[in-house]
Parts: structure tokens; C-alpha cells; sequence
């Protein structure tokens, strides 16, 4: 049995979850990302965003999203690896892959409380803000400074077989 796979659901599924939670008066976060190696930063980022609310949605890019995102030999890791690897983090409650250049569609649809973003962005820069504030979706950005990435492990890794 694999634990962490039970948490990704699809959109429909996750809808109805969270009508179970919205019933409950707990509050909903979505957090999204490519996760294409994960390390630290990734850790801390979803940390901070199960700490603005009690159920912790993680979008996961698809394939294809982070081919357009990242370019040519990304992902390293298949979008199912990857949304299970996410999945298995303990403040993470439930994941779902999406294939849109942003989230705007899922917070139209989840609707959730809070949308956390990484500390790579600010209010300003958040794609999604005008959506979020339409639907009175608060945002906020969570996680530590920015001084984590995957390019840069890539690039780590890349030098140390190079030496």
C-alpha cells in the first residue's frame, strides 16, 4: 500500500473533499508548483502554507506545464512521481495535477480560503492575484527566502560529475 498516492485525487474528487472540509468551517489553502527535484526550500514553502489554515491543497504542474515553464529536459521526474513525492509531506493533505500555464481555473473551482505562493514572488508579481481577489481568495507568500531552486541543484550536480 502507498499512503501518499491516496491524497492525489482529480479535480471532481477534490471538489467533493473539500465540500466535507468547507461543512467542517476549516479553512482551505492551495499551493502550487512544479516540484521537479524536491529540497529543502520546497519543504519549508509547504510548511508555511499548512500554517495559514487547516487542509492543504497542492497543485502539482503537469509534464507538459513544466516543459513550457522550465524548458527542454524537465521534468526530470514524471507528473504521478511527482505529485507522490509532494503527497507524501506531512503538511500536505491532498494533491492534484494541473496542465494550465497557472492556477486560476483551480482557484476558481476549489475556491479556497488562502493561496500561498513562494517567496520567489511578491504581491505585485503573483499571476494569479486578480482572480484570487475576485473571489476573495486572500493571498499569501510563505516559505523562506528564495535561495533554493532546482536549477541550481541541477547545475550542483551537473559540476560534481563534470570534477
Amino acid at each position: 500500500m502507498r499512503p501518499a498516492a491516496g491524497k492525489i485525487l482529480s479535480r471532481v474528487e477534490l471538489a467533493a473533499r473539500l465540500a466535507t472540509h468547507r461543512q467542517k468551517k476549516e479553512k482551505i489553502v492551495l499551493a502550487n508548483g512544479c516540484f521537479d527535484l524536491l529540497h529543502v526550500g520546497h519543504l519549508r514553502y509547504l510548511e508555511g502554507a499548512k500554517g495559514e489554515g487547516d487542509v492543504l491543497v497542492v497543485a502539482v504542474n503537469s509534464d507538459s506545464g513544466v516543459r513550457q515553464l522550465k524548458g527542454p529536459g524537465r521534468p526530470i521526474l514524471s507528473e504521478q512521481e511527482r505529485a507522490e513525492l509532494v503527497a507524501g509531506f506531512e503538511a500536505v493533505d491532498y494533491v492534484v495535477i494541473f496542465s494550465e500555464a497557472n492556477v486560476e481555473g483551480l482557484l476558481a473551482a476549489l475556491r479556497p480560503d488562502v493561496h500561498a505562493k513562494g517567496t520567489d514572488y511578491t504581491m505585485a508579481t503573483v499571476p494569479e492575484r486578480s482572480v484570487a481577489e475576485r473571489l476573495g481568495v486572500r493571498v499569501a507568500i510563505v516559505g523562506d527566502r528564495k535561495d533554493h531552486s532546482t536549477r541550481d541543484l541541477l547545475e550542483k550536480v551537473r559540476r560534481a560529475g563534470n570534477a
